[in-house]
């Protein structure tokens, strides 16, 4: 004979049926959801490129430490990373960023960058924007104002206009242009040449330029990459370049790309990039970082693997060394959520002592980086040891 159950008796019974019910599916979202590296006590760092500790451009502070500053203070770490890479691309002897940079095959300076706002999750980016000092904040009004994450060459150009900045004939600076004279004086004006052919002319050509002091050797291969984390585990990043110096007009490497010149996830941290704009592409470098940091890596061995990848998958003649190892450099600069941070590079030194590689002084590549200690600039761990020697 079925038991008589009384209201309250009834009430209780159900209360904990519908607890049971929601505990079991909260369980199994909890289950399906993806691993999140959470961040527990985040140290706020800025770190960047080597060139974001090197030039005031006539103020007193670089890139990282003017971030680094704005961030401390409660600006929005994206807001600060970009202040502070506009002290490189407004500077005029940085011929690699910016205003003075280094032009295209054509003598006309063509810019890439991109963001990435990792508590928002949202991106923007411009690719062969002419006549903008700074393609960051462009970068930035394509990420705010609009559905979109890349907008490119004259479409660019004139989304910048309606948003407000101003539009300059000519970036070059009196610098920039000599050297493309010079390159242009020296070199065949054919820009289609055999792959082969074309690499070991530049090459020549460029070392020439850099040994004469017509080009500063740490400005050849450019960009600047800034990420930074404040105290509340907020993760961004930028990366910004006028590319490499004397492309084929049009030509976009990997710095305004989201996965190859930079990627952030909040929840896992930050990478970017200089050095072989292609190489990264086929890459996509920085994502393969940024995931290997969610499986549990640290910075270091995070930038290690996606090394190795490229190392792997650089298979055409033209492009290895005797031994079959890559004959150029690449760097990246890794941040994750709890403020640990690394620079890892293709070579551990340049390729002599003028810094082939690009990087700001002595035989080694460099990162920057700035804390509540204030601003380093120190060696980037090298996958391969020793230098990356043309004459092999």
């Amino acid at each position: 004979m079925p038991q008589r159950v009384n209201r309250r008796q009834f009430v209780k019974t159900s209360a904990a049926s519908l607890a049971g019910a929601v505990g079991a599916r909260q369980a199994l979202a909890a289950q399906a959801s993806p691993t999140m590296i959470t961040p527990k006590g985040a140290q706020p760092v800025v770190i960047s490129s080597a060139n974001g500790n090197f030039d005031k451009n006539g103020g007193t502070e670089t890139c990282v430490e003017r971030a680094f500053r704005l961030m401390s203070g409660g600006t929005d770490v994206l807001e600060a990373l970009i202040e502070g890479v506009n002290i490189v691309e407004l500077d005029p002897s940085d011929t690699s960023v910016g205003y003075g940079g280094l032009p295209n095959a054509d003598g006309v300076v063509q810019l890439d960058s991109c963001c990435m706002h990792g508590p928002k999750k949202r991106a923007g980016g411009v690719a062969a924007i002419e006549g903008v000092r700074t393609p960051s904040k462009v970068a930035a009004a394509v990420m705010d104002f609009t559905d979109h994450h890349l907008i490119v060459g004259e479409g660019a150009q004139e989304f910048a206009r309606n948003m407000g900045f101003t539009i300059e004939a000519d970036l070059n600076t009196e610098r920039s242009r000599k050297a493309w004279l010079e390159w242009k004086r020296r070199t065949d004006p054919g820009h289609y040449l055999r792959p082969e052919d074309r690499q070991g002319a530049n090459y020549r050509i460029m070392r020439d330029l850099i040994a004469e002091g017509v080009i500063p050797a740490r400005h050849f291969w450019g960009t600047i990459n800034c990420n930074g984390i404040n105290v509340r585990g907020e993760v961004c990043g930028v990366t910004t370049t006028s590319g490499l110096a004397f492309k084929i007009p049009g030509r976009v490497g990997d710095s305004p790309i989201l996965g190859a010149g930079l990627y952030v996830d909040n929840a896992v941290g930050a990478a970017g990039s200089t050095g072989r704009g292609e190489a990264n592409l086929y890459n996509l470098s920085s994502y393969l970082i940024v995931e290997a940091l969610r499986r549990g890596l640290n910075p270091k061995d995070a930038g290690m693997e996606a090394l190795k990848r490229i190392r792997a998958n650089t298979v055409e003649k033209r492009l290895r060394r005797k031994n079959g190892d890559p004959n150029f450099n690449i760097n990246f600069y890794i941040l994750n959520t709890k403020g640990e941070h690394a620079g890892v590079a293709m070579y551990a030194e340049d390729n002599d002592e003028k810094g082939w590689a690009g990087q700001v002084s002595g035989r080694n590549p460099r990162y920057a980086f700035c804390n509540e200690h204030g601003a380093q600039t120190i060696p980037c761990e090298g996958l391969i040891q020793g230098a990356l020697q043309d004459s092999d």
